[in-house]
């Protein structure tokens, strides 16, 4: 069964679209995309440093390009994934009446992690570490939908 999956961070420069490359790369026959909660960043590439610390790992981000999340992606979408409470809030906050869209944190998928969030290395500077978080959470995602 294809799933629509969309990941959802702050600005989809850093968090969400490098989730998006792993899962798509990890996970191809379901459709992706992914968005920020804010537009600051809309119609750009992802940032410099992540689209190079993915490059390492084998993951291009360089065709993904930023947008905004709207109330439209409930419907859009059979699951919404966000990297902090912040992001599921503000998503949540946009949840049309009677939408029953199911919202997920990505690291409710690596319970083994002990992280309760991805920190966003655009702040952290921590593009591999944010990587690495994002890859087993992904593997646990992908795992989950395919059983």
């Amino acid at each position: 069964m294809t799933h629509r999956i969309l990941f959802v961070c702050l600005g989809n420069i850093c968090r969400s679209p490098a989730a998006e490359g792993v899962f798509r790369a990890r996970a191809p026959h379901h459709a992706t995309d992914s968005a920020g909660t804010m537009g600051w960043h809309a119609g750009n590439p992802p940032n410099g440093p992540m689209q190079k610390a993915a490059i390492r790992r084998g993951i291009d981000l360089g065709d993904l390009r930023a947008r905004q999340f709207t109330a439209a992606d409930f419907d859009r979408f059979d699951l919404i994934i966000g990297m902090d409470a912040q992001n599921i809030a503000d998503i949540e906050d946009l949840r049309p009446p009677g939408n029953g869209t199911p919202v997920r944190l990505l690291t409710d998928f690596a319970p083994q992690t002990g992280a309760d969030h991805v920190p966003d290395p655009y702040y952290t500077r921590d593009f591999d570490g944010a990587l690495d978080l994002i890859e087993a959470a992904v593997d646990g995602l992908a795992a989950h939908l395919d059983t």
